[in-house]
């Protein structure tokens, strides 16, 4: 599938400012996630934006680009998100974005609009996005974003399983994931070089998997598998050790910040189980996004 425009993701992104339903998955967005789902990630964007790692990694450059597509389609981005489900399902042709907001978006230029069950559909090449009331959104391929109208329509919800499993994840964190699989993922990654190949290889051997991540005060994430044996599990654990090992090792001297960056990161397995923890304190970030941002204007500079 071809890349969408700038403009489609950034409306994916986009589209929710109404009250987010009680838990940790929104009962509205639930109905829509489609039944083949095997991935679903979720981010809470009204808490996300309080983060220090969200306000400071915001740069100027990206700023003046939602400024623009703010003035061109009457919605803010930095502003009017709250909740967000993204699916990936077995069927469909790409991710499906489920939203919940208050609509006040006028379609940027170059967008195709259409109707399909009394609904507007606005598309451009492959990508499509369409507003189901005035509270929920969905944007996707343009198949997938019809199956969604169908599916709110008709009432009946969807991969009840991995519902559950997000449910069941502790209630910190604004960035979450629940998968029951990876569909071509392993795959397409196996067929690339270096730790990208050895990421695919990895991702063959985990049956299901959760993540959590809190970046609150810092970055905290939680990083849970369950391999197709125990073998398997410490084949995985064993090298996802190796790998902080190694990272460790390559270090520059210049990057001691680094240093504590790995020592941070703890890889745990039981039986066919693997866990990965990361705790990245606050100022530990602050000074890696100060040596990235003087890195470039040091060089600028000469």
């Amino acid at each position: 599938m071809k890349a969408w425009p700038l403009a489609m993701l950034a409306m994916f992104a986009a589209c929710s400012c109404a009250q987010t339903g009680s838990g940790r998955v929104d009962p509205v967005l639930a109905a829509l996630v489609p039944p083949d789902t095997f991935l679903l990630a979720g981010i809470r964007m009204s808490e996300l934006r309080l983060t220090p790692l969200y306000r400071k990694t915001l740069s100027e450059d990206l700023n003046a680009s939602l400024d623009d597509f703010a003035r061109n389609t009457n919605f803010d981005v930095r502003k009017d998100v709250n909740d967000l489900l993204i699916a990936s399902t077995s069927a469909g042709s790409g991710k499906l974005v489920l939203a919940r907001g208050n609509f006040k978006i006028q379609a940027p230029a170059g967008f195709k609009k259409s109707t399909y069950k009394g609904v507007a559909i606005y598309s451009k090449e492959q990508g499509a996005y369409a507003i189901l009331d005035p509270a929920t959104a969905v944007a996707g391929p343009g198949p997938d974003v019809r199956k969604a109208i169908d599916q709110k329509q008709s009432g009946h919800g969807g991969a009840q399983a991995l519902l559950d499993q997000a449910r069941a994840l502790p209630d910190y964190g604004q960035i979450w994931l629940v998968s029951n699989g990876w569909g071509t993922l392993p795959q397409d990654l196996s067929h690339q070089n270096g730790n990208i190949a050895n990421l695919g290889r990895f991702l063959q051997s985990i049956e299901h998997a959760t993540a959590i991540a809190d970046l609150r005060s810092g970055l905290v994430a939680n990083i849970t598998g369950q391999c197709k044996s125990d073998q398997d599990a410490k084949s995985l654990g064993d090298a996802a050790r190796g790998m902080v090992a190694l990272g460790r090792l390559n270090v520059p001297e210049n990057r001691s910040e680094l240093l504590r960056l790995f020592d941070g990161i703890k890889v745990e397995q039981k039986q066919r189980s693997i866990q990965v923890n990361a705790n990245i304190s606050a100022d530990l970030i602050d000074k890696m996004l100060q040596k990235n941002t003087a890195g470039p204007k040091a060089r600028g500079a000469r």
